[in-house]
């Protein structure tokens, strides 16, 4: 397996269609889930992309979209921050962070080391200091948590993006952690 990495600042309706594909796989055992159908993808999706600092990275495999992640900034007053269900600390939002929006990677794909490289190609050149993220805590039993914490994330707060959503642990790391 040889997956090369595309980086975008633009969703072009080419790289969409690929993101798509991807996250329909990736996703699809919630897809049910009113959170996960793409339909409310795609609505989070577009808002994301047409944000300051929105960022993907696609991995390919050949013509097989494999693995993706995408993000944008988020700066003091966002509502990234107000949804949180502890008060943060001052000064916690005052400068810009990388949201890390969505990371995925087909069956196939994982356990490769392939989602590690997406994730810090994502993260690679960010003028943020810092990136966050947010995790379903019950998510591969608890593996995609463990996971984000072997990058170096640590969590800070959780919070319920939607109604329909699950609680989630907000995680976050130095952009360039070492």
């Amino acid at each position: 397996m040889v997956v090369e990495l595309h980086r975008c600042t633009v969703l072009a309706p080419r790289a969409r269609r690929a993101l798509l594909e991807a996250y329909a796989d990736v996703r699809a055992p919630l897809l049910r889930e009113p959170n996960y159908r793409v339909a409310a993808f795609v609505e989070r999706l577009d808002l994301h992309a047409a944000a300051p600092g929105f960022a993907l990275v696609l991995g390919h495999d050949g013509g097989t979209p494999v693995g993706y992640a995408y993000g944008n900034t988020v700066g003091p007053g966002d509502p990234y921050w107000r949804r949180m269900a502890e008060p943060l600390p001052d000064g916690f939002t005052d400068d810009p962070v990388l949201a890390v929006r969505e990371i995925g990677v087909r069956a196939p794909w994982r356990g490769t080391g392939v989602a590690r490289r997406i994730h810090d190609a994502l993260l690679a050149g960010r003028a943020e200091g810092r990136a966050a993220l947010m995790v379903n805590p019950l998510a591969g039993g608890g593996k995609v948590r463990r996971l984000y914490e072997g990058w170096g994330y640590r969590p800070f707060n959780s919070q319920r993006a939607t109604e329909v959503s699950p609680e989630l642990v907000a995680m976050i790391r130095a952009v360039a952690a070492g």
